[in-house]
């Protein structure tokens, strides 16, 4: 699995904790939002994240 802007910004879409920790990532940390969305797939998504599922899903056509 790999890293996808566009699957990962529909996720984020799709879901509000995501919304609120992109929001947090970018005001605590000053990130711009590519980096801040690339920070959230490694920490929800890879590994078997908690969002790796839904991240899948979103993966197939």
């Amino acid at each position: 699995m790999k890293y996808n802007k566009t699957i990962m910004t529909k996720l984020i879409d799709q879901n509000s904790e995501l919304r609120q920790e992109l929001k947090r990532l970018k005001a605590e940390m000053d990130l711009e939002k590519d980096f801040a969305v690339k920070a959230l797939y490694h920490s929800f998504v890879a590994n078997s994240g908690k969002y790796m599922e839904d991240y899948k899903a979103l993966e197939r056509p």
